[in-house]
């Protein structure tokens, strides 16, 4: 496996550690008998969901890449939309649920286009890919 691929590996990995934990927390560790309990709740779980589906997501971009079934520089475009839309759209969520500004809440939507032009670059990666074969 190449480095590139077990660093992106590595990533996947690690942001879905961090949704499974967080998601745990939404479920487990806040105090649901208050408004901001409850609204805390629903952040981090909205987050968590995201994240853990975009790690997945980069793990199969890695296999779909390797086994060349997508346009490999389109697929490194791919995954860093993917890794920028999960570093900002739960990462806003997370900082609201734990007390940050409000004006995160403004960034949600950044991570969530990224995560858009992610799933749009892959259809453009096998695209590509097939029209190369």
């Amino acid at each position: 496996m190449g480095a590139a691929a077990k660093g992106w590996i590595i990533v996947a990995a690690l942001s879905g550690a961090i949704s499974v934990a967080l998601g745990a927390f939404a479920a487990h560790g806040l105090d649901l008998s208050t408004e901001a309990g409850r609204k805390a709740r629903e952040w981090l779980q909205t987050g968590s969901q995201y994240q853990i589906i975009h790690a997945l997501a980069i793990v199969a971009v890695v296999v779909l890449a390797r086994n060349a079934m997508l346009n490999g520089r389109v697929a490194i475009v791919t995954q860093c939309l993917f890794f920028a839309g999960s570093v900002l759209f739960p990462g806003a969520l997370y900082a609201l649920a734990f007390g940050g500004p409000r004006w995160l809440g403004a960034v949600a939507p950044i991570g969530g286009t990224a995560f858009i032009l992610g799933w749009v670059s892959l259809a453009l990666a096998a695209l590509m890919k097939s029209e190369a074969d």
